[in-house]
């Protein structure tokens, strides 16, 4: 089951910007079928609206799901012993090493 990762605030601004971009690119459309560019601003302002009823963010868990942490100084639960790095400890400081 999906969690929620994106606040209230940024649904409601998700939604309320892709309905607009819906709207706009939908109008545009009509005016002139052959633009393939139009369908593309349509699929990605539905995937907004998308976002935004499901609070969910593809993008975000990405995001947070990544391994910046290693590089933000985070513990070690996102590495496994068969992982390329190599780690000694000095003093109060970890120091991490690519082998």
């Amino acid at each position: 089951m999906m969690r929620p990762n994106i606040g209230i605030v940024n649904a409601l601004i998700r939604i309320t910007c892709g309905l607009t971009m819906l709207a706009w690119s939908t109008s545009k459309y009509c005016k002139r079928p052959w633009r393939d560019s139009y369908i593309i601003v349509m699929a990605l302002a539905a995937m907004k609206v998308g976002e935004g009823i499901l609070r969910f963010c593809p993008i975000t868990y990405l995001f947070e799901r990544s391994n910046f942490s290693f590089f933000n100084g985070y513990d070690d639960e996102y590495f496994d012993d068969d992982d390329d790095f190599d780690y000694e400890e000095d003093e109060d400081k970890i120091v991490y090493e690519q082998s």
